[in-house]
């Protein structure tokens, strides 16, 4: 191996011990806050907060997030297509076609089970 390597990978090494010790550090022989105002909830300058901490949020909500993401993926699997479609040739196209109407169907389905209706 190269020297510049070991020292490289020592250096990255002393970094990643050195951060979470002197994170313990600060949180040990750090300054403490007086009185209650450290153990009350902030919500976004809302002096008194409203509702409790225990809240129900609906299913559709987390079900948006999850679709969201699914098809926030779907642009991340694209971009290096995208970038290397020429050299992949009309095999990678086919395979882009067939991902692309994978997706369409899930969103086809999504649609007709009316998952993105609020009412």
């Amino acid at each position: 191996m190269s020297t510049e390597l070991v020292l490289s990978a020592a250096a990255l090494i002393g970094i990643a011990a050195l951060v979470p010790c002197l994170m313990i550090l600060t949180a040990v022989f750090g300054p403490r806050s007086k009185g209650d105002i450290k153990n009350t909830a902030y919500e976004s300058g809302i002096g008194p907060i409203i509702g409790g901490v225990d809240q129900k949020f609906s299913v559709k909500f987390y079900l948006l997030a999850i679709l969201f993401l699914i098809f926030d993926i779907e642009a991340v699997f694209m971009y290096p297509w995208a970038v290397a479609v020429r050299e992949l040739g009309w095999f990678g196209f086919t395979e882009m076609v067939v991902f692309m109407l994978l997706l369409l169907t899930g969103l086809i389905y999504i649609l007709k089970k009316e998952v993105l209706n609020w009412r």
